[in-house]
């Protein structure tokens, strides 16, 4: 009857300190963010919250990319076209300007669904994994923009100035959050997401249609990312043949500060998507302000990401990379 009692009181114990440790996992990314920007406000003697406006104007289209890409992230897939993408749709947005800014924009989002559907056909219809897809993407339509914007790049109306304001930058960047939240949350959708992410096979058991959400959520990503290249064009004016480059490194990085798990699941939070991407941008500046060679601050920017890698990897589903 002892022995009874005290396993009893062992795995109350246990339970505690993994609900603790889970807590201070959750709590890492915030903690983080508040501390890097302590640092880097003193190392740079204040500049780093003098810049705060220059932060906040950096961060638009790498945060609004990144929803698309934590959906992706979301039911155990990866997604490494968003450059490529964000470079088509940059591209489209700055031809149709001077015709209609409400044509640009639409033609932005329809480019990058667009592409998201041929990620998502591959992905879904052909079982490919969605890395080796979308890592053909890359570079087929990373070779598209260079020959489209190789001699000069491609600029947009003077119209698109009008709009690079902070209330319309940032009313985007709002509305692109909040609406994904509610799905997210509040939805069968966001249900369904969560529940491919972590088991695909009992939720295709339950009667979900699995491959529709799949090629759905990359068609979203792509139309998510095709928003953020008029938000890209609008402080910009042009596409030039790097446009976008390096975008879905960025992302990828972000997502992992802000402590998303590579393979999904259940244990996925909205936050992860704004501490992350506010994370690494005040990271990035902060190495910038500080004067560091490009070389240093990739090399600082791998050993973090690989401590956070470390820290938020599920390691019994990393296997279940889609």
């Amino acid at each position: 009857m002892a022995n009874k009692e005290n396993t009893e009181v062992l795995k109350d114990e246990a339970l505690k300190k993994q609900s603790f440790l889970n807590i201070l996992r959750a709590s890492l990314p915030i903690i983080g963010l508040i501390i890097v920007f302590i640092v880097f406000n003193a190392l740079t003697k204040g500049n780093m919250w003098t810049s705060r406006k220059l932060i906040l104007n950096q961060i638009y289209v790498v945060l609004i990319s990144a929803v698309g890409v934590f959906f992706v992230m979301t039911l155990g897939g990866l997604d490494f076209s968003q450059g490529s993408i964000m470079g088509i749709a940059s591209i489209v947005v700055c031809k149709l300007s001077g015709v209609n800014m409400i044509l640009a924009i639409v033609g932005g989002v329809v480019a990058g669904a667009l592409i998201g559907a041929f990620n998502g056909y591959f992905y879904v219809n052909r079982k490919i994994k969605s890395f080796i897809v979308t890592i053909c993407t890359m570079f087929l339509f990373r070779g598209f923009i260079k020959y489209m914007a190789s001699n000069s790049p491609v600029a947009a109306s003077m119209k698109v100035y009008d709009y690079d304001t902070t209330p319309i930058k940032l009313g985007i960047t709002v509305a692109v959050l909040l609406i994904s939240y509610v799905v997210f949350r509040f939805t069968k959708f966001g249900i369904n997401l969560k529940a491919i992410g972590a088991g695909e096979k009992a939720v295709m058991f339950a009667g979900v249609k699995t491959d529709k959400v799949k090629f759905l959520i990359y068609v979203l990503a792509g139309a998510i990312t095709g928003l953020a290249a008029f938000v890209n064009i609008v402080k910009n004016g042009s596409a030039t043949a790097n446009v976008g480059n390096q975008l879905e490194t960025q992302i990828l990085i972000a997502l992992v500060l802000g402590g998303m798990p590579i393979s999904g699941g259940a244990k996925v939070r909205f936050e992860n998507v704004i501490v992350g991407s506010l994370l690494y941008i005040v990271l990035n500046n902060g190495l910038i302000m500080m004067g560091l060679t490009t070389q240093a601050m990739q090399l600082i920017q791998g050993v973090i990401f690989l401590i956070f890698v470390a820290i938020f990897a599920d390691r019994e589903n990393l296997s279940v990379i889609k």
